[in-house]
């Protein structure tokens, strides 16, 4: 598999993406997906645990600090990614690589699980990468945003500058996986959650702090969970803002034709 698999434009926009770093931002985003990846897991132990697109390493910091697993390894398409990454001491951190993209420098089912946590959006070539991915681990968490709603082809130029090339619904992406001969063990659904709703309303978009938006956010929160725990999981599905799913490799190959 050649480098050149990832395009230049697409490469040297992620080399420089965490110089313009947020830390708080990022750790508050991380926190809910570190515990998406602990409720997925259901208790399981997993032994040796690889991060694929692991960012600036926010979300292996806070596995490792609740003792998810005895070793971490991570793999990154962004220099300065993995320059954030070593700087973070992360306990049980045996080695940190910058990656293609594509191909990982490890062995056959060197890994018990592969975390790929809002990565697949931003992934141009979606099945190679499975296909690599379930080469090397036995088990995969991977979690991505539910970007895909009624008029999502309008918001095209909103998507892209979060870098998010592929939008995906809870089926779109079973099918996806399904395909490529991953079997899903265990998912959960997610909706943002209200304190992430105020930083990013305060925070990033700078607006002035008000008891009414603070209810607003509350009540829309409750409210897509209380109509999710009413109606079940249908619902639960068109509410959410991610979907998180555990998967292992399928025992049997599916035939393309």
């Amino acid at each position: 598999m050649q480098q050149s698999i990832v395009t230049d434009s697409v490469k040297s926009a992620y080399d420089e993406f965490y110089n313009k770093h947020d830390e708080a931002w990022r750790m508050l985003g991380a926190k809910y997906k570190a515990q998406h990846i602990i409720d997925v897991s259901q208790g399981r132990i997993f032994k040796k645990v690889l991060e694929v697109g692991a960012g600036d390493g926010s979300i292996l910091k806070l596995l490792a600090d609740q003792n998810f697993s005895p070793e971490y390894h991570a793999v990154e398409i962004s220099e300065s990614g993995v320059a954030h990454i070593q700087l973070r001491n992360i306990k049980d951190l045996k080695s940190v690589q910058l990656f293609d993209g594509y191909k990982l420098p490890f062995d056959d089912n060197s890994f018990d699980l592969i975390i790929l946590s809002h990565v697949l959006e931003h992934v141009e070539h979606e099945r190679i990468l499975l296909r690599e991915i379930k080469r090397v681990a036995r088990h995969s968490i991977i979690e991505v945003p539910l970007d895909y709603k009624a008029g999502v082809d309008k918001r095209i130029k909103h998507f892209l500058a979060y870098g998010h090339i592929n939008v995906y619904t809870p089926t779109s992406l079973r099918y996806l996986l399904q395909t490529e001969s991953f079997e899903v063990e265990n998912d959960l659904t997610s909706i943002i959650e209200p304190e992430v709703t105020r930083f990013n309303t305060y925070t990033n978009q700078k607006r002035s702090k008000s008891f009414i938006i603070n209810v607003k956010i509350s009540t829309e929160y409750a409210i897509k969970n209380g109509l999710g725990k009413v109606f079940g999981k249908k619902l639960n599905e068109k509410l959410a803002n991610a979907y998180t799913v555990l998967c292992k490799k399928a025992d049997e190959h599916l035939n393309i034709f």
